[in-house]
């Protein structure tokens, strides 16, 4: 109520619209994009929205651009999820300078300039790592000293080759680099999480930073580095480690020891939200192709609130189809199965709130459908219970016997059943994408809520009316009448006489008793009348 949630669920994209983005990719000139590629970055940005809170998105190919389409309006951290590449390159710093913006005032004239001479490109000496001076050449040195930061974008820096230097700027825009040479990549990270940055008494900073794993080789290559760089402590910049994400540097920090566990810390001016989101980037692996926003826009729903309707009126009529059923077959004991449904849809209800509010969690038309069809499920269980009672009167039980009896025979049936269907809704969450996970995860959702209603509510209460007058009486309308339900046997070995049976139908049984007794039978029977009278004469 005070949170900023809502009443109602948030509906998915074939509902309520949403936003499309569509992504091109951006290759080297020449280069073709590969369907392999495609099918990768689709994966991986599936995860990334999936990791955001985001449900019911759809992310595939069309053509060599890949669609997103997020439901309801999309925010930033999520926005930059999808268009990031999140290319992490780790290089060592060659140069480090104050960022120059190389703009011209178009009211002046530039200065008629002479051909600049082709400086040497290639090093004098052959360098032996990535910090070593020889890769600066001329020509790098004197572009490092015109770059302009303003034109990064335009620089092609997230795909520069992985074997030479590069020069760009940091995210701000307030510094520019001459990098060495990729010494350590993303693609060795296994795991990245984002936490607070803490002393070495536990104390937190304050500061958010995102903390990496590194594989075996990462760790190797990292190790190296790392040792190689604290060596150089004191010459600045040359003892500082770039961490560089799609071109532009997050952080350039001085090595301040051998960090050989492949547990490196990436900090510099995070938020909460910012460091999370590249976290996750960085834990989801960066994108096999680079790729620019070829347009952004807000779409409308594919079905539209007819479709909900339509959807909404077919769990209603099948609600009153169930209690019209149960009314019929268990008279005042279905009341106890349509308060249990109640309770399963008001249960229901809340938990998709929440979960659309707190877990971005968005109602589909396949979720509506897999609600429906727990409706079904739900009450197969309370079918359950209620046959298993009324065979416990059938044996001659009282009522509360009956009911507990009843409650240990029904309780693994219905574990047994809720068990399947949870394997299948995990199962189909698990392999499928798109809605059909919606339908998954209601069918998953009601069945967990199902059993909770079955031991929480409905046992109680087929206990406590079990001790009223009404229910343990047998009275006729309360669907446990054990004259209704033909109980004839009363004890262990021990029959009783059909209740209420007319004095003619026991005369033609006896009747027919007797015809059908053997000649032995007879002869005892008439030894025992002969005998009788005898001993009346004498």
């Amino acid at each position: 109520m005070w949170g900023g949630g809502s009443w109602t669920p948030k509906l998915a994209l074939d509902l309520e619209g949403g936003t499309q983005i569509i992504l091109e990719p951006k290759v080297e000139s020449g280069a073709s994009v590969s369907q392999e590629q495609l099918d990768q970055a689709v994966s991986i940005i599936r995860q990334r929205v999936d990791a955001s809170g985001v449900a019911e998105a759809e992310i595939n190919t069309e053509g060599s651009n890949v669609v997103v389409r997020i439901p309801g309006e999309l925010d930033e951290q999520t926005r930059d999820r999808i268009e990031s590449s999140a290319k992490l390159e780790l290089r060592a710093v060659l140069l480090a300078d104050a960022a120059t913006d190389q703009a011209i005032d178009s009211t002046e004239s530039p200065a008629p300039t002479e051909p600049a001479e082709e400086l040497e490109s290639t090093p004098t000496t052959e360098p032996t790592d990535g910090s070593d001076p020889a890769w600066v050449t001329p020509a790098l040195q004197d572009q490092f000293d015109n770059f302009d930061c303003s034109s990064l974008d335009d620089a092609a820096a997230n795909v520069a080759p992985a074997d030479e230097p590069l020069v760009t700027c940091d995210v701000s825009r307030t510094a520019k680099y001459l990098l060495g040479p990729v010494e350590a990549s993303g693609e060795n990270i296994v795991n990245a999480t984002n936490g607070m940055v803490t002393t070495q008494t536990g104390a937190s900073t304050g500061q958010w930073a995102v903390n990496i794993q590194f594989d075996q080789k990462g760790t190797e290559d990292f190790g190296a580095v790392s040792t190689r760089l604290f060596g150089l402590q004191g010459q600045s910049p040359r003892d500082q480690f770039a961490f560089v994400l799609d071109g532009a540097v997050l952080t350039a920090p001085q090595m301040n020891g051998a960090i050989t566990d492949g547990r490196p810390q990436i900090t510099g001016s995070f938020t909460q939200e910012s460091s999370k989101s590249l976290a996750d980037q960085l834990k989801f692996g960066a994108l096999p192709l680079s790729f620019t926003v070829q347009s952004s826009d807000t779409i409308s729903a594919t079905l539209g609130t007819s479709q909900l309707q339509s959807g909404l009126i077919a769990g209603l009529i099948g609600l009153i189809l169930v209690v019209i059923y149960t009314l019929f077959q268990y008279r005042a004991l279905g009341s106890v199965t349509i308060a249990s449904l109640a309770i399963v849809g008001l249960i229901t209800y809340l938990a998709i709130t929440i979960l659309s509010w707190r877990e971005g969690y968005r109602l589909s038309l396949a979720g509506i459908a897999g609600l429906i069809v727990a409706i079904g499920f739900t009450a197969d269980s309370f079918i359950v219970y209620f046959e298993r009672v009324r065979d416990e009167l059938r044996d001659g039980r009282p009522l509360v016997g009956a009911v507990e009896a009843g409650w240990k025979r029904a309780f693994r049936t219905i574990l047994a059943s809720k068990g399947v269907n949870l394997l299948a809704a995990v199962v189909l969450f698990v392999l499928a994408v798109g809605s059909v996970k919606g339908f998954a995860y209601t069918l998953g959702l009601t069945t967990i809520i199902d059993v909770l209603v079955v031991i929480l509510f409905t046992h109680p209460m087929l206990q406590l009316l079990a001790q009223t007058r009404f229910f343990s009486s047998g009275n006729p309308w309360s669907g446990l009448d054990p004259n209704a339900l033909g109980a004839v046997y009363r004890g262990r070995a021990e029959f009783r006489k059909p209740v209420a049976v007319p004095a003619g139908k026991v005369a033609s049984s006896a009747r027919e008793a007797q015809k059908r007794q053997t000649i032995a039978e007879r002869k005892a029977t008439a030894g025992v009348g002969s005998g009788s009278s005898e001993g009346k004469e004498s």
